[in-house]
């Protein structure tokens, strides 16, 4: 990883607010999208143990899996050009074979290797076989699951965890944090810590047992509560309101947001919030974990 020095730990920067001091409680952010310039935010956190790994096994080919606006796909290139790694990634929707997006675009600027499949074939991507039949078409690269979400992640994500209860100087009643494959929810959830998780899919209750199954392993977790109403139409879709909150919130903190995953988190919390969801006192650390290359890259 000396190729990838990262700033840590990053900052954590609390938030203040007529809607905060209303309800009465405290309101922190991590600011993991600090971490490196081009593999921000969870991704970073999520890589770092994969990447020790195919260094480990002498591997010279990273290949992931992503959709055509994927922070993991645009992480994993930029990670593996650095390291000077090959990379593959296979990309949900043939469609977008000639049509390629920003993100994808940078991923082939970073000597990725694109290989679109149709969408009934990416739902392979966590069949063993199929898997095996990649290994042999591709020369047995080292194989990194959607949105790096692994064992091995996990455990980059926990290291978050201990940042901020150093800075903190305790741990947070909660942790709020943006959901797409399930993986720094449970990195957070296998700390001990209680998560509040806000779906970026539409009809993402799935990922209430995908959290759980990953782990599988671990004696002792936080207590986990998914909330799936807050998608704004589905995974990159969204809604002009989403984007009024998130003009908003940057005048307000001077942060910029996302409209992929960490608005519609946001947007959630502060709705929560509103409700009296909270207690007077509640800490609550919201994790911004990057991907602002894809800042209005949406699909329409």
């Amino acid at each position: 990883m000396d190729l990838l020095i990262p700033s840590l730990p990053t900052p954590l920067q609390e938030l203040t607010d007529e809607i905060i001091t209303k309800a009465g409680i405290r309101l922190f952010i991590k600011r993991d999208d600090l971490i490196h310039p081009t593999v921000s935010g969870n991704k970073w956190r999520k890589l770092k143990y994969n990447l020790q790994q195919a260094r480990t096994e002498n591997s010279t080919t990273l290949l992931t899996f992503g959709g055509a606006y994927s922070n993991h796909l645009y992480a994993t290139a930029a990670a593996g050009n650095a390291l000077g790694l090959k990379t593959i990634g296979i990309v949900r929707g043939e469609d977008y074979h000639g049509n390629l997006t920003s993100t994808l675009l940078f991923c082939q600027e970073q000597n990725m290797k694109l290989h679109f499949v149709s969408r009934q074939e990416y739902r392979e991507r966590n069949n063993p076989e199929y898997l095996a039949e990649l290994g042999i078409k591709f020369g047995k690269p080292y194989l990194i699951p959607e949105g790096g979400t692994s064992e091995l992640a996990l455990k980059g994500v926990e290291e978050m965890t201990f940042e901020v209860e150093n800075e903190l100087n305790r741990k947070p009643d909660f942790y709020a944090v943006a959901v797409g494959t399930g993986g720094t929810a449970a990195g957070i959830l296998s700390s001990g810590s209680d998560v509040l998780a806000f779906s970026a899919l539409k009809g993402g209750s799935f990922l209430k047992d995908d959290i759980k199954n990953l782990l599988t392993e671990k004696d002792y977790i936080g207590n986990l509560q998914l909330f799936t109403e807050y998608h704004f139409g589905g995974y990159a879709k969204w809604k002009p309101e989403l984007i009024t909150f998130m003009t908003e919130f940057k005048q307000n903190h001077n942060i910029q947001l996302e409209q992929v995953y960490t608005a519609k988190m946001f947007f959630g919390l502060y709705d929560l919030i509103k409700q009296d969801f909270f207690k007077k006192d509640t800490v609550i650390v919201a994790v911004h974990t990057g991907g602002l290359q894809g800042l209005l890259e949406v699909e329409s």
